[in-house]
């Protein structure tokens, strides 16, 4: 099925750039991982056990008394497990389809770094950062980009993982074994739960620095551009998306 792109202003080209699956799985991660931190960190208060400190002495506490009494997390423990799980289950469907999309439509081709990504991945963050005039040039996700959305795909395969495991430690012996007992699994969960939320703490900042274009990219499906008038009619057209 193709949808005619959305009519667009007689000096603009409308360039497919994200197909409904990807904008759709994209947008339910949103409400999904709000949910999981939420309920996450309600689970956590039960038993705040991770901080820095030397011996006994404890230097710094990741989520301080305050922090939960601010968001009324200091209570209703089997509220927090129970949103948990049952959202747990949304974010696995979620990314399943996510998954099976890339694979079955073959996209992940433009999201899996090659080797010469790591290279220009420097290259990216120096243009970023305004120590390099020219970004290197790319296909539809610049170096950093493949990198760090294959490193976040990696990362939500650890934390349902993870989750599982300490989920079910004597069911799924096996697995909790896999990331070195029910303690190593909960710590490897927790760190990459906080891996997760920086690189999404990364991507809104990322994407306000592009402009309200990206972002609506992401909405609609399309990414406008000056174009030339064709040749043959003198008119410019948007293009298709495949959907």
């Amino acid at each position: 099925m193709r949808t005619a792109a959305p009519s667009s202003p007689p000096d603009l080209l409308a360039r497919a750039a994200h197909p409904r699956v990807i904008r759709w799985t994209h947008w339910l991660n949103v409400p999904i991982l709000a949910v999981m931190v939420w309920s996450g960190l309600r689970i956590y208060w039960a038993n705040d056990v991770y901080a820095a400190g030397i011996g006994s002495w404890e230097v710094f506490g990741f989520f301080p008394d305050g922090f939960y009494s601010a968001l009324g997390l200091e209570r209703r423990l089997a509220k927090g497990i129970a949103f948990h799980l049952n959202t747990g289950w949304l974010f696995v469907l979620n990314g399943a389809v996510y998954v099976a999309y890339l694979l079955g439509t073959r996209q992940w081709r433009h999201l899996v770094p090659d080797r010469h990504d790591a290279r220009d991945a420097v290259d990216v963050v120096l243009h970023d950062v305004h120590l390099r005039a020219d970004a290197p040039p790319h296909g539809r996700y610049n170096a950093a980009q493949k990198i760090a959305y294959t490193g976040v795909l990696l990362l939500a395969f650890l934390i349902v993982g993870t989750g599982f495991a300490i989920y079910k430690p004597t069911q799924l012996s096996l697995l909790t074994g896999l990331f070195g007992g029910y303690e190593t699994a909960r710590l490897i969960h927790f760190w990459t739960t906080i891996g997760f939320s920086a690189f999404v703490a990364l991507h809104l900042v990322q994407v306000a620095r592009s402009g309200i274009g990206n972002l609506m990219s992401m909405v609609t499906g399309f990414e406008y551009s000056a174009a030339p008038d064709d040749q043959s009619t003198g008119e410019r057209r948007p293009e298709d998306v495949s959907s």
